[in-house]
């Protein structure tokens, strides 16, 4: 089978049809630098193909890989398969990590990237110091995408140079590294790509800086560190392990978070980034700040370091408008309301009253927060006006991230209730039904019609499940009701996240050096100030991860967290997720709301076996190369 030799054989690039003049080449499997390279329109063909090509995990990545915006991927994305999330239709994690497989496209990109390598030394059109920018950025596309691979794969075969094909085909494999060499091969590509990047910023920030290669390099180090810290709580056996194909030895993980903290220090000193509005007077100017930075990330210049673009609606847009709204502003998308915060998640967020900590929503009045069994008559609930109350202290973050219950959205009152209590104190909870009560009808989930409403029924797939709604990254404007037009821009890299990177990093490795302990502390402290927060919080890693997740939520960021630092078996071992419900109390006059912490209806128990922390190598039968653990 030679065609599952890396897929990297006999590949031509893959260009823009409607460059013929620049692009028609012989032969097709070497690039004409002379002709491709004498004008920067070239220059700008050849590396959109690349950067194309680029596994960033965006809007259009999911279970059926990148770029998939046009396909029917059921709304499935990273974050339905974490404890951030559900998907409002299935219920399931990763296929042994099949879902995210990415073997074959990688080492096509690979080729492709090598070809640029090679040639762009060969062309005399060019001067040294464009050859010397064209090659970093060479470098900073094969650091990314060997990032890729390494986060999935562990060590793989390192290919620097074009193959190209010949009858002997065993002399073309190339044997898998150990998986500290690939992590030490990226960071080196990191080191390559600043050598000679801009440290001027891009007029649109999509095309590769030195501070883009080093917020590769802190992510990338923070990923390699906390492997090497945790492999010990989910141990792998087996040949690939005896080889150091997959694990890193624990004495290497400082020496990953020192490479971490120099990348995203080096941001902070010298890259003149700054959080986006970052002393807003209120919560509500600060829910409004963080809303406008995923919403306009072009008008977010000091935030952002690296934009994945959307321009064009209806050919190569994404699709999270099409998926995510609620059910109620979905503008005629016939399968909305896919992203269902959990409330696991959402019981993360602070309160301002009590900083510091996460702040679980209260239901009872005896303050259990444990109880998922539904329902008590004999318990007493807290009572509310509003479906929102709830929430009132809540961190800015959760209003801008999360639509909830009763709140505004594309200037319809969002309606998310699952149930009422009758007079009698019979529930009806997360069944359709209808009460008449002194001359006043009242229906289980809000409304009597299901285009008015926006949860717990069981129609399409389209309500939510959960008692919330999704809204970071949605536009707050229509969007035509079809797969691909949605074109909100994605940050691929931003400031919050190098503080963040550093704070960690700082503290799993007790990192003293330069006034890293209080640079660190501020670091979080600035990103909660933006927040709408005035007190400071102490620097330790329960802070530092707090703040991680809900500052980054939903920016695919949580899957890999849980990966690299070998929570992900622990989190979901015969897990269901959790649910808030909303229930009118019709046991009281006015009626008031009342709130059910449950487990989450039509879940599946979920579990994450330790094989998925690595996904399943292909084709071995014809590339030889050794399998990863259990599979």
């Amino acid at each position: 089978m030679k065609t599952r030799i890396f897929n990297i054989l006999l590949l031509s690039v893959i260009f823009f049809s409607g460059c013929r003049d620049v692009l028609d080449l012989r032969p097709l499997d070497k690039l004409d630098g002379e002709t491709l390279f004498a004008t920067p329109e070239g220059v700008r063909v050849y590396l959109a193909n690349l950067y194309g090509q680029l596994p960033i995990e965006d809007f259009s990545f999911g279970r059926l890989g990148f770029n998939t915006a046009n396909q029917n991927t059921g709304g499935i994305a990273p974050a339905t398969q974490t404890d951030d999330a559900a998907n409002s239709e299935f219920s399931h994690l990763l296929d042994g990590g099949g879902n995210y497989q990415w073997w074959d496209p990688g080492y096509k990109l690979i080729r492709d990237i090598n070809l640029l390598l090679e040639t762009i030394p060969t062309v005399s059109s060019l001067s040294d110091a464009d050859k010397a920018t064209l090659l970093s950025e060479g470098h900073f596309l094969r650091a990314f995408t060997y990032f890729a691979l390494v986060k999935r794969y562990g060590g793989v075969p390192l290919i620097t140079s074009v193959q190209q094909y010949t009858p002997d085909v065993e002399s073309l494999k190339v044997p898998r590294s150990t998986e500290k060499d690939t992590w030490d091969f990226v960071l080196a590509e990191c080191d390559a790509a600043i050598e000679s990047l801009p440290a001027s910023r891009t007029e649109d920030n999509r095309r590769a800086t030195k501070w883009v290669a080093y917020a590769l390099k802190s992510r990338a180090a923070l990923h390699a560190a906390s492997l090497a810290k945790y492999w010990s709580k989910a141990p792998l056996s087996g040949p690939a392990v005896s080889q150091g194909l997959v694990g890193l030895e624990s004495s290497l993980a400082n020496h990953y978070y020192e490479i971490c903290i120099e990348a995203s220090r080096k941001i902070m000193d010298e890259g003149g980034f700054s959080l986006h509005k970052p002393t807003p007077a209120s919560p509500e100017e600060a829910t409004a700040n963080y809303m406008e930075l995923f919403q306009n990330p072009n008008g977010a210049t000091g935030e952002v370091i690296f934009i994945k673009g959307y321009t064009n609606p209806g050919s190569s847009g994404h699709s999270y408008d099409f998926w995510f709204n609620p059910n109620q502003t979905s503008d005629g998308a016939p399968h909305p309301g896919r992203m269902n915060p959990t409330l696991d998640f959402v019981d993360l967020y602070e309160s301002y009253s009590n900083p510091g900590h996460s702040t679980p929503i209260v239901t009872t009045t005896d303050g259990n927060v444990t109880d998922y069994n539904g329902f008590n008559a004999n318990k007493t609930y807290l009572r509310f006006d509003t479906p929102y109350d709830i929430f009132k202290d809540k961190d800015a973050r959760l209003w801008a991230t999360v639509v909830l219950p009763g709140t505004e959205w594309k200037g319809k009152t969002i309606v998310i209730q699952g149930g009422y209590i009758q007079p009698d104190g019979t529930p009806k909870i997360e069944t359709k039904d209808q009460i008449t009560v002194n001359g006043a009808t009242y229906y289980t989930y809000g409304a009597a019609d299901w285009t008015n409403y926006s949860g717990f029924e069981v129609y399409l797939g389209n309500m939510t499940r959960t008692g919330f709604s999704f809204k970071k990254f949605l536009s707050p404007n229509p969007v035509p009701p079809n797969l691909t037009y949605s074109t909100t821009d994605w940050i691929e890299f931003r400031y919050a996240e190098i503080l963040l990177n550093y704070a960690e990093a700082v503290v799993e490795s007790n990192y003293t050096a330069n006034g890293a302990q209080a640079a660190a502390k501020d670091a979080i402290n600035a990103i909660r100030r933006r927040a709408g927060h005035t007190v400071a919080i102490e620097l330790n890693l329960e802070n530092v991860l707090r703040e991680r997740r809900v500052e980054l939520a939903f920016e695919n960021k949580r899957y890999w967290d849980l990966v690299r630092r070998r929570d992900y078996h622990e989190k979901f071992n015969n897990t269901i997720r959790k649910a808030l419900v909303p229930v009118l109390d019709l046991r009281v006059s006015p009626a008031k709301y009342i709130f059910i912490r449950k487990n989450l209806s039509r879940e599946n128990p979920l579990t994450f076996p330790t094989n998925f922390y690595y996904v399943s190598i292909p084709g071995i039968g014809a590339n030889g190369l050794v399998q990863n653990p259990q599979y």
